[in-house]
């Protein structure tokens, strides 16, 4: 059950599970974002060069989301029926095992059979522990556990890029393989959630992914709470992962690394994801703080674009602002937490950001098939705004949830 207020909720946050579901996300994070630092030398090493760097690296990037997306559903159906704290175990353990292969690999195909393994593992880490926070903490601070998950957590991706440019990609993988494996030991000192033992002894139905589909109202909450995410990944997939093709578009005068834009953006994201989740505290309310960031994020995409003819300093700035505004991550994930019962609720959290994130393969094939009739930038733009008005629309008819109760279940099949 969720702590009582009277005894210093506040102090209810500081505690081992919000600390081990933060450290789980900042390795979930380490190694999505290392293939986006890594991508150009990674495949450079194989013997790729030219179109083939951006078009593999697609394919590359579409395989891990792919495994992301089907992991997703399959960690948050086990979440609910097994337990938050056995699907943390089990996707961190694959995850290990997958970054560790990828070190070893010498082809694209490999390649890409490793990426996909990885992005199974990965996506089980993220929803799982907002789960267990949102369960374990009090109405009032629960905002402040997912902030403090989110916020460690995308700092991994600074992580990835000082490893990288200190390492080889390989060992890079190797090390994100090995921190893995060290968060297991620490994983052994949590329990689970109360509501979740609670719910096990009850015999109520739990993890059905497909009473998601059958029930109109439950359909519309899910499917707008993941269409609120997708300019993020826009941001990240598209404006981050191929900003050196961006930066020779832009005409900027020096050399744009993906490492450093990787680097910039998630530094946003750190500051970002602090901001939102403390205006949402301020402002008691997950919807505003939404539609405020997107704003920010449409911002942020014309300061990227109006940086042609700057430097890599500016680019890289302009990449710190876009991740600031793609920082509503944490209050994103904490409103579909937040929409559906105990015995959902995993099965939601999981595979809502892995949804998201899932959508990169559309949003790529949408901006490939762009390419084919506008310039790289153009392209961009189009995709972006679609992007941003579908957010907008499942935004204004999501339910406010700041002040909800979360110990009830969903009247499944």
């Amino acid at each position: 059950m969720n702590p009582s207020p009277a005894i210093s909720p506040m102090r209810s946050v500081f505690t081992l599970p919000v600390l081990v579901a933060a450290l789980g996300y900042f390795v979930d994070i380490y190694d999505l974002i290392l293939f986006s630092i890594v991508r150009v030398p990674s495949l450079m090493s194989m013997g790729l060069s030219g179109a083939e760097l951006v078009d593999k690296g697609v394919f590359l990037l579409n395989m891990q989301m792919t495994g992301m997306l089907l992991g997703g559903i399959l960690w948050g159906i086990l979440g609910d029926k097994k337990g938050r704290m056995k699907i943390m175990f089990g996707s961190i353990f694959l995850y290990s095992v997958a970054n560790i292969a990828n070190g070893m690999v010498t082809t694209v195909e490999w390649y890409a059979v490793a990426r996909f393994i990885a992005g199974v593992g990965l996506a089980g880490e993220l929803g799982a522990g907002i789960t267990l926070v949102s369960e374990m903490l009090h109405q009032k601070v629960r905002g402040y556990g997912t902030m403090i998950v989110a916020t460690v957590g995308v700092s991994g991706a600074i992580a990835a890029n000082f490893v990288a440019g200190l390492s080889s990609w390989q060992n890079a993988f190797y090390i994100g393989g090995v921190l893995g494996f060290l968060l297991l030991a620490l994983r052994i000192c949590v329990h689970e959630s109360g509501m979740f033992r609670e719910m096990e002894s009850s015999g109520i139905s739990r993890g059905n992914f497909f009473s998601l589909f059958n029930d109109r109202g439950r359909f519309s909450k899910y499917l707008k709470s993941i269409l609120i995410g997708v300019p993020i990944w826009f941001v990240v997939g598209i404006l981050i992962t191929f900003s050196p093709e961006f930066g020779n578009y832009l005409g900027i005068s020096g050399t744009v690394k993906a490492g450093n834009a990787v680097m910039y953006c998630y530094l946003g994201l750190i500051f970002g994801d602090l901001a939102s989740s403390l205006l949402s505290q301020l402002l008691k309310s997950r919807r505003k703080v939404v539609y405020i960031f997107i704003a920010l994020t449409v911002a942020g995409v014309a300061v990227y674009f109006l940086t042609a003819g700057a430097g890599p300093v500016a680019f890289y700035a302009a990449c710190a602002f876009l991740g600031f505004g793609s920082g509503y991550w944490a209050v994103f994930v904490t409103i579909a937490a937040e929409q559906f019962g105990t015995n959902l609720r995993a099965t939601v959290a999981t595979t809502v950001p892995n949804f998201v994130r899932g959508m990169v393969v559309p949003i790529t094939l949408l901006f490939q098939l762009a390419r084919q009739q506008f310039s790289i930038g153009a392209s961009a733009v189009l995709v972006g705004a679609l992007c941003v008005v579908v957010a907008l629309m499942a935004l204004w008819r999501l339910e406010e949830t700041f002040h909800k109760e979360l110990d009830y279940y969903e009247q499944c099949p």
